[in-house]
């Protein structure tokens, strides 16, 4: 019989809430979520049947942002099915426990490797504006929560998840459907991400009588640990299972979804629904110490972040500095406020106008830049809109060396906070992520290439990435938390690539932030000790603080033939490995 602490090895629970230590209140309730998530484990995933679990094996491993979707995809691994068909699973059921994140209503990026065929394929199916978008009210933003509806994209999930399947699915996609249909209709245990975020988000669950009724009590939010379910959504799921994408796509959903976004200003059509489709991208990769790393192409601008910065440093170069020193930081710093530069000038739709990354990427390029860099002075950027949270990244691999990184989201907590009261879907509010014209005139542009256009999609800070020697995958990572995606990935693969460092150690370590206006630097709370503020403030940084938990990096990376995988404590998240 499996020990209670292998049931349980989950990554340590940060504090009850940023900057405040955990008192007997908060660490009785953490304690009681856990107990009942064995309880609820034992009964409903079935885990006593299963091979013993270990920290580092040379096999398969799952890493996302909620426990109950990692052992949900897991037994999807044990149950003979692939990478592909775990990570769907995956993605479906955080969907259900994990609302304000991800889910039907949303949409996201996918890279996925198959061993076998030695190919690597990016997916893009990322929320579409309508074909009737009218930018006018995206320069008076923030918007009145009646027009909400006008934030709303065409989701992509379900097709780009269907999409994933075909490339790589073991397992029929209905009975992927069915495990989520059966989560949503037993229920789940509330994890301590989504108490917080109902916590803190009541205001704007409010706008919804749906998400109200469903997930308070009075005005009293669902605690952790409760048993929550969600019948609606399960009922959506069973009806997908047997009737397929032409129910969302063509058929009753797109129906009902583009009525709620219009009672609400919005300028969806079925038609918008019916004309969606899924892109697959050549993924952008580049050389780094003898690897080969490969994220996400336009319309994400945190893969380009990504190669840019590994294009400008050397690894012996940060070794000297050392890892997490303030030094360090601010070199790593400059050479992300160049790629966020880039990304306000450069970077947009690739169908509605070219994105040359091959030239921001070009060597030479980056030589120029890097010879403005110094360790004394900071460059600092204009002020800029960017605001996106609400995301999950999951990570996938099984025994066959098969990998799926993939990220999901429907933007900022709970979306547009409109949940359709016949599907249980909640909508996404992705065309927030469109730039305001105001936001760019201290740049010098007339228009943004991310400007509001119809059929355009936003640019996303969306960063998943895998790593390789030769024919194998030795990391794949990604993360959630909205701008910060594509820097927190990057400290994350330095720290594991350059520094060494294990899976929990690199996803654990205090991280920093580059904003867009006003502090040109922001570290997590435990570092904002006098000597580093000091230090940075010598070389030109205007250091603010931030609270730890609003981001979240998950990890696998394979070394000397054993898997390593780690979940960020800052989202309670869970990692599992097997042999």
């Amino acid at each position: 019989m499996l020990s209670q602490k292998t049931l349980l090895r989950k990554a340590e629970p940060g504090p009850g809430e940023p900057g405040q230590a955990v008192g007997f209140r908060e660490r009785r309730t953490l304690w009681t979520w856990r107990f009942r998530g064995l309880v609820g484990t034992l009964l409903a995933v079935g885990v006593l049947r299963a091979p013993r679990l270990r920290a580092e094996s040379p096999g398969a491993a799952v890493a996302t942002e909620n426990a109950t979707a990692t052992r949900d995809a897991f037994s999807v691994l044990r149950a003979g099915g692939s990478a592909v068909d775990a990570a769907i699973t995956a993605a479906l059921v955080a969907g259900i426990t994990s609302p304000s994140s991800s889910g039907l209503g949303g949409g996201g990026f996918a890279l996925a490797y198959d061993a076998a065929e030695k190919k690597l394929r990016a997916l893009d199916f990322r929320e579409r504006a309508p074909r009737d978008l009218d930018p006018a009210p995206f320069e008076a933003r923030p918007l009145p929560p009646a027009l909400r509806g006008a934030l709303v994209g065409v989701p992509g999930e379900l097709l780009g998840l269907i999409e994933l399947h075909q490339r790589g699915g073991r397992l029929p996609f209905s009975s992927l459907l069915e495990r989520a249909e059966k989560r949503a209709r037993e229920g789940f245990f509330v994890s301590p991400h989504l108490a917080k975020a109902l916590t803190f988000g009541a205001e704007k669950v409010s706008q919804s009588p749906y998400l109200k009724a469903l997930y308070y009590t009075g005005d009293k939010p669902a605690w952790v640990g409760k048993r929550q379910q969600n019948p609606r959504l399960a009922e959506t799921l069973s009806r997908l299972k047997s009737q397929g994408k032409e129910l969302f796509y063509e058929g009753a959903i797109a129906a009902s979804l583009s009525k709620l976004a219009a009672a609400h200003g919005g300028r969806l059509t079925p038609e918008d629904f019916r004309d969606y489709r899924v892109i697959e991208r050549e993924p952008l990769c580049r050389a780094f110490e003898g690897r080969r790393v490969c994220t996400m192409p336009a319309p994400s601008a945190g893969g380009l972040l990504l190669l840019e910065v590994l294009g400008l440093f050397p690894a012996e170069t940060l070794r000297q500095l050392g890892h997490g020193t303030p030094a360090y930081q601010h070199l790593l710093a400059e050479g992300m406020r160049g790629a966020l530069w880039d990304r306000m000038n450069y970077v947009g739709d690739p169908a509605l106008g070219a994105v040359d990354e091959a030239a921001l990427l070009d060597e030479t390029r980056l030589a120029q830049r890097r010879a403005t860099i110094a360790l004394d002075r900071t460059h600092t950027l204009p002020t800029f809109r960017q605001d996106e949270h609400g995301t999950h990244h999951l990570v996938v691999r099984d025994r066959q060396g098969n990998v799926v990184s993939l990220t999901t989201t429907v933007n900022r907590m709970f979306g547009a906070a409109l949940a359709d009261e016949e599907t249980g879907i909640v909508l996404n509010d992705q065309l927030d992520d469109f730039t305001a014209q105001s936001a760019v005139l201290p740049l010098g542009l007339t228009e943004s290439p991310n400007r509001p256009r119809p059929l355009a999609r936003p640019v996303s800070s969306m960063t998943p990435t895998l790593v390789f020697e030769g024919d194998d995958v030795v990391a794949a990572l990604g993360g959630s938390g909205g701008l910060a995606i594509g820097i927190n990935v990057t400290e994350v693969l330095l720290a594991s690539l350059v520094f060494g460092h294990s899976a929990k150690l690199a996803v654990s370590a205090p991280r920093f932030f580059v904003p867009l206006a006003g502090k040109t630097l922001l570290l997590e709370e435990e570092q904002a000790t006098p000597a580093r503020l000091a230090d940075l403030a010598f070389r030109g940084e205007l250091v603010g603080t931030m609270p730890k938990g609003s981001t979240a990096v998950q990890l696998i990376t394979v070394k000397d033939g054993a898997v390593g995988a780690a979940a960020d404590p800052r989202k309670f998240g869970e990692a599992l490995t097997e042999p």
